[in-house]
């Protein structure tokens, strides 16, 4: 049975014990696509090798960066393919702002398991904290795996954000590199589906495609930079959900509403007729 409900849920993954350095964060902003223009001195701040800001995107890839093999889907009482999974949701609360380099220690909890019938969703919520125990980011995020549905669980509720009847207050005109996925993959996910055209053709797509969470972290780093004046430290909480898939290379446009305390946000592919990337998207400010 792919899903065990009475073992998944509520279920504690181990713990993971995780250090980053500076070199790591740059690394992450390079492949986000920060720092793009050498002479842009408000986008080398991203890769200063002592003290670099940081996204707090970042956390998405801190405990895993220094992976070297593909990541398994294997939580208690959840056994699936994982070419059958795609990542559904993401959120980041930035409890401080993220330091250069550092310790941590993450908890991860199984929160919910979805039954859409087709697929099923499952939610795990990361906490996170420093050497001291002191809180540094909270994740909530989802994985969407078709076909692996029909197991006798909740529906759940999804996600619906809306927007305001206007035009966007700005639009950001966002390209990809080719090689972005390539670039991306050294932060810790391996996933063949971004590298591997044969594997990414048996999941049903015609080549790799880039990672949500780089599609993800592009999306934070324009938007800080575009209507934060580039301070990292003004986002309170980032989320999103996975809409379409970006092909490295492609350019993404981004539509924001300004609310004040809430940043509105969709991003679109430019080159496929605006084809939908992320959608319900907030920045929280500080």
């Amino acid at each position: 049975m792919p899903i065990d409900l009475s073992v998944a849920l509520g279920a504690e993954l181990p713990e993971v014990g995780f250090e980053w350095s500076a070199s790591d964060v740059a690394l992450y902003h390079l492949a986000v696509g920060a720092a793009a223009d050498p002479m842009d001195r408000a986008g080398l701040t991203y890769v200063d090798d002592v003290a670099p800001k940081v996204l707090p995107s970042f956390a998405t890839v801190a405990a895993s960066f220094h992976a070297t093999e593909a990541p398994k889907v294997s939580f208690p009482g959840v056994d699936i393919d994982l070419a059958k999974v795609v990542h559904g949701s993401q959120q980041v609360t930035a409890h401080r702002p993220i330091p250069a380099s550092g310790k941590a220690t993450t908890r991860t909890t199984i929160a919910e398991i979805q039954d859409k019938g087709s697929a099923a969703v499952i939610i795990q919520e990361s906490v996170t904290v420093d050497d001291a125990g002191t809180p540094l980011w909270t994740a909530r995020s989802s994985i969407f795996a078709k076909g692996e549905g029909s197991f006798g669980g909740d529906r759940g509720n999804s996600a619906k954000l809306d927007y305001p009847d206007r035009a966007p207050d700005q639009r950001l005109s966002v390209p990809t590199l080719p090689n972005q996925a390539l670039l991306y993959r050294l932060c810790g996910d391996r996933n063949p589906l971004h590298s591997d055209p044969e594997f990414a053709s048996r999941a049903g797509f015609p080549r790799p495609i880039l990672h949500g969470l780089c599609t993800y972290g592009t999306v934070c780093r324009a938007v800080v930079d575009a209507l934060l004046d580039g301070d990292v430290t003004a986002v309170a909480d980032y989320s999103a959900t996975f809409a379409g898939v970006v092909f490295p290379g492609e350019t993404i446009d981004i539509d924001v509403w300004d609310e004040g305390r809430s940043l509105l946000i969709a991003a679109s592919v430019a080159d496929r007729d605006g084809a939908p990337a992320l959608k319900n998207v907030v920045i929280e400010k500080r």
